[in-house]
C-alpha cells in the first residue's frame, strides 16, 4: 500500500528518524496558518509547498516550489491544489493534487555546503534477505544513476538471523565519504531508518534526498514508503493510511471483493485464477495480437461471485473488445466455474463483447459442456493454443 510523503515520514519521526518538518493542508488560507505555526516551531523563514501525489518527480511537474514569505506560500499553495500534475510516473493524464505539505527550509546556511544522498531498503528476493541501498547522488532519478553510473551505488545486505549490525551502517557512512560528527549521525539515521522498515512490515522505503545540512544534521527531505498489504492484520492503525483518491476506481473496486486488479491499456479483458497463470494468459494474448486489458486473478477458489465482480469490472474499461477466461481446475472444479460463469453471465444481462473460457484440469470437460449448451455468446477452449487461436479469431472479426 502506497502513502502520502506526510503519512511516511510521521512514521518515520515515530521511530527516531530526523525528517524536514511539515505540516499538511488542503487549502491556501490552511497553508499560510501552517507556515506561521511552522515558523514558530523550528524557527524557518522560508517554505517549501509540496504537491502530495503518490508518484515521484513531483518538483520536475511543478508540484515543489520554494515560498519565501507568506503570500508566497498562499500563492504557490494556489497554484499546486487543484492542479492536474504530471510527471514520468503518473503517465499523461496526471493525478489531481488534494493536499499540499508546507515543510520548513532545511537548506539553510552555515559552516558547510549541504550535501545530498540517497538511501532505500527493500527486499532482495535472489537473496532472501533485505538491503540497503545508498548513494552520494541524492536528490537524482536512482534509476539513471543505476544505468549510467553503477558504482555509485552501495548495496549492504542485512543477515534476516541478525539483522542490521553496526559495523554495517558505519561501513555505509563511510562509503558516503562522510566524517566526524555527520558520520556519527548517518549511524543513527540509518539504524533508525532500518528498525522503522522492519518493524512496519513495509515493502520499500526510499529516502531522496536524504540531507547532510551545513551544521552537519542527517534527515530525510522526502519519504517514500510502501506498506506491505498482507501486514495490515498487524498494523490496524496503517488501514485509515490508504487514500482511495490517489487509486484507480476499478482497482478500488476489484479490492473491495477480494481480487487481484490492476488496469492496463490493452483491447482483451482476462479473468484467470493464480498470478503465474494470469502471466502466462498474459502473454498468450500477446501473441495472438492482441494486448492485455488487464491483470485480474480471481484466486483458488473462484465461484459465481467473483466470477461476476470480476465480470463487472472488466466490462467497465470501454477499450475492452473480448474477455479470455482461463482457469485451472485444481482446488476448483471447472464445472463449478462454468456455471459460475453462465450465472454472472445471466445476472449481469446482455454482454456486447465475446467471452472466451479456457477450462482445464477436474471436470474440464463437463465445464466445456455447460458452457457449450449455455445458448450464450461464450466460447470454450480446451487447450490453451486453442484459446489463443479463438483470441485471434474474435479480433479479426472486430477490426
Amino acid at each position: 500500500m502506497n502513502i502520502h510523503e506526510y503519512q511516511a515520514k510521521d512514521i518515520l519521526k515515530s521511530y527516531g528518524v530526523r525528517i524536514q518538518e511539515g505540516i499538511v493542508v488542503d487549502t491556501p488560507a490552511q497553508a499560510v496558518e501552517a507556515a506561521r505555526e511552522l515558523s514558530n516551531q523550528t524557527g524557518t523563514k522560508w517554505y517549501v509547498v509540496k504537491a502530495q501525489i503518490h508518484a515521484g518527480g513531483r518538483g520536475k511537474g511543478g508540484g515543489v516550489k520554494l515560498a519565501k514569505n507568506l503570500d508566497e506560500v498562499r500563492e504557490k499553495s494556489k497554484d499546486i491544489i487543484g492542479m492536474q500534475l504530471i510527471t514520468h510516473q503518473t503517465g499523461p493524464e496526471g493525478k489531481k493534487v488534494n493536499k499540499v505539505l508546507i515543510a520548513e527550509d532545511v537548506y539553510y546556511p552555515g559552516a558547510s555546503e549541504p550535501k545530498e544522498y540517497y538511501i532505500s531498503i527493500l527486499l532482495d528476493r535472489g537473496k532472501a534477505c533485505n538491503v540497503i541501498m545508498a548513494s552520494t547522488e541524492g536528490g537524482m532519478d536512482i534509476e539513471e544513476v543505476a544505468e549510467h553510473t553503477p558504482e555509485k551505488i552501495i548495496k549492504e545486505w542485512i543477515d534476516p538471523r541478525v539483522g542490521l549490525q553496526q559495523f554495517q551502517a558505519r561501513k555505509l557512512a563511510f562509503a558516503l565519504g562522510l566524517e566526524g560528527e555527520a558520520h556519527k549521525e548517518m549511524v543513527k539515521f540509518i539504524n533508525a531508518l532500518y528498525k522503522a522498515y522492519v518493524e512496519t512490515d513495509s515493502s520499500m522505503f526510499e529516502i531522496n534526498p536524504v540531507l547532510k545540512t551545513s551544521d552537519n544534521k542527517i534527515l530525510a527531505v522526502d519519504a517514500k514508503v510502501n506498506l506491505d498489504d498482507n501486514s495490515m492484520f498487524r498494523h490496524k492503525d496503517f488501514v485509515a493510511l490508504r487514500d482511495l483518491n490517489e487509486e484507480d476506481a476499478l482497482e478500488v473496486e476489484a479490492s473491495s471483493n477480494d481480487l487481484n486488479y490492476v488496469k492496463l491499456d490493452g483491447n482483451v479483458g482476462c479473468m484467470v485464477n493464480g498470478a503465474g497463470l494470469a502471466m502466462a494468459t498474459m502473454d498468450i494474448i500477446k501473441l495472438s495480437g492482441g494486448e492485455p486489458a488487464n491483470f485480474l486473478d480471481v484466486g483458488g477458489g473462484a465461484n459465481a461471485k467473483t466470477v461476476e465482480a470480476g465480470f463487472r469490472i472488466i466490462l467497465k474499461d470501454p477499450n475492452v473488445k473480448a474477455i479470455l477466461i482461463n482457469i485451472f481446475g485444481g482446488i476448483v472444479r471447472c464445472d463449478r466455474v462454468a456455471n459460475g460463469v453462465v450465472e454472472a453471465y445471466k445476472n449481469i444481462g446482455e454482454i456486447r463483447v465475446p467471452i472466451i473460457v479456457r477450462l482445464q484440469g477436474t471436470n474440464a470437460e463437463e465445464g466445456a459442456r455447460i458452457i457449450d449448451e449455455s445458448g450464450l455468446k461464450v466460447f470454450s477452449a480446451v487447450l490453451l493454443k486453442d484459446a489463443a487461436a479463438k483470441v485471434k479469431e474474435v479480433l479479426a472479426s472486430i477490426d
